[in-house]
């Protein structure tokens, strides 16, 4: 239905949906590789993670959010003290438009009231991109215009700096996590050429794009199915840009710490489901979305695969016994 000379209007759509309610990409395994969105949940095992994501959402429309994700992270001591460090990279494409986030990690941890707290702090940048080649507006008709300087026609793109905050508390049953990416809420500058003869001193024309800062809230348990060898995982997250607010909720069961499944819904957006497999230190996952919105009638849903590795460190006599997270490792 949608070809390159109306790739614009697919960019607008998938705009009004998904860009301008929210910054950054919905990820249903959020539980997998929380460092993504709080740069305090770095180091909280001993192993180094590593984990990487690939998600197609709505697929069936073309145009549609195509989001990759990369996550790593370790724990280290200074003296008696314990650091986190890690990296996460992003890059999501919507229509025309195309996103690279990287950013470099590190948390502080201190021990009180029976677990552990962490502050953390990321620092990186956000480069954003336009391909203005592939516009093609068409002429002859009432709702069109074949040539719109407000639309550059050749690819633009701009970077800015960025970086989030994180604070993170773990107990051996629970753990509970509030964030701010987007920290400074930069604002990306793409110039272009105007062939028209452009601005009166530098003959370009200049775009802007601002990324959100968005707020984030999660928190979630383990809770051991007495006499069996289940454990039931919930899990909650919520974000917040200050003008779209979205949460969803997870409902997981691991049996002997190996396969773990669940289900869960999106608030106004989808219901998901989700199974996942821990080998020797592997780690990979599934999720499908099925989406509950009116998008529902030309989408089959969502896919999301997450893989990754940890390795284990040996932090000293002190952490002779394996620290357990709950979360999936």
């Amino acid at each position: 239905m949608m070809r390159i000379k109306t790739g614009l209007i697919a960019v607008f759509a998938c705009v009004s949906l998904y860009v301008s309610g929210q910054t950054d990409a919905n990820i249903t395994q959020y539980y997998a590789a929380p460092t993504l969105f709080n740069p305090a949940a770095t180091g909280q095992t001993d192993f180094v993670r590593i984990r990487g994501g690939a998600r197609l959402q709505w697929v069936g429309i073309d145009n549609a959010p195509k989001t990759f994700l990369g996550a790593a992270d370790m724990p280290f001591k200074i003296g008696s003290k314990r650091i986190g460090v890690g990296a996460i990279v992003g890059q999501e494409s919507i229509g025309l438009y195309s996103s690279l986030d990287l950013g470099l990690q590190a948390s502080y941890k201190l021990r009180k009231w029976g677990g552990t707290w962490s502050v953390g702090l990321q620092l990186g940048f956000r480069d954003q991109s336009f391909k203005g080649s592939e516009v093609v507006l068409p002429d002859g008709d009432d709702f069109h215009q074949g040539s719109d300087d407000a639309i550059p026609t050749s690819d633009i793109h701009g970077t800015a700096f960025d970086g989030a905050l994180g604070l993170w508390y773990e107990h051996p049953k629970f753990y509970a996590g509030l964030s701010c990416t987007h920290l400074m809420s930069p604002t990306i500058t793409m110039n272009a050429e105007n062939s028209a003869g452009g601005s009166e001193t530098s003959g370009e024309r200049r775009y802007e794009f601002q990324a959100r800062r968005t707020l984030y809230f999660t928190a979630g348990s383990n809770i051991p199915v007495k006499n069996t060898l289940f454990e039931i995982i919930p899990s909650v997250l919520v974000k917040s840009d200050f003008t779209f607010t979205t949460g969803e909720i997870m409902a997981r069961a691991r049996y002997r710490k190996f396969l773990s499944f669940g289900i869960g819904y999106r608030w106004d957006d989808a219901v998901m489901a989700t199974v996942a497999a821990e080998i020797k230190n592997f780690y990979i996952g599934y999720s499908y979305d099925y989406a509950t919105s009116a998008i529902r009638s030309a989408s089959s849903g969502s896919h999301e695969v997450f893989v990754g590795y940890s390795l284990k460190l040996d932090m000293g006599e002190k952490n002779r016994h394996r620290h357990k997270s709950v979360r999936i490792m």
